[in-house]
């Protein structure tokens, strides 16, 4: 496992602060701009924004076939319109404070203890190290958050699987078919 510090000096050295420009926000190529949510972050986005989770969240595109003509996907995903997050409102997050793992660790993501780096125009600005340690440590957190789900999502399968002839999404709460 990585450790804070080692993480921080290599983000540090990459450099990045946020340009509020909106562009990780919107889609520049089919699918640039998909946030995967877990539950706990479909409820807490949802709670922000005053909606349903259904108005705040919709299934993963990316489809799997399974037993008896079903189909499923592991994810929930945040509701856009017209290629934007739906609470991109001009340059700036209508939930901010509640946004999900991928916008508050964004332009960075562990692969393994590997950072990779996405395009942003706020990459190469100079940041302090506790800023840098500040992102390190969401990473982690991330990281952790990213295991759990997956792990949930483990479990959820073991015991239960995708109503024959059904669309569902399957998370680590369980299997919930998707309607229209």
């Amino acid at each position: 496992m990585r450790g804070v510090d080692g993480l921080a000096e290599e983000i540090r050295d990459v450099g990045f602060r946020c340009m509020r420009c909106g562009a990780c926000c919107s889609e520049v190529s089919e699918g640039s701009n998909l946030v995967i949510l877990s539950p706990a972050e479909v409820r807490r986005v949802a709670e922000a924004a005053g909606l349903p989770p259904g108005e705040v969240a919709e299934p993963y595109p990316e489809f799997l076939d399974g037993p008896e003509k079903s189909r499923y996907t592991f994810d929930w995903s945040l509701s856009r319109d017209e290629g934007h997050c739906r609470f991109l409102d001009g340059e700036r997050c209508r939930v901010y404070a509640a946004r999900p793992w991928i916008c508050r660790t964004y332009p960075f993501m562990l692969e393994g203890d590997r950072l990779i780096v996405s395009e942003c125009p706020g990459i190469g600005t100079e940041m302090t190290m506790e800023e840098a340690r500040a992102v390190a440590r969401a990473l982690l957190e991330r990281q952790a958050a990213e295991a759990a789900e997956e792990e949930g999502i483990r479990r959820v399968l073991s015991t239960a699987s995708p109503p024959p002839g059904e669309t569902a999404v399957v998370d680590s709460e369980g299997v919930w078919p998707v309607h229209g």
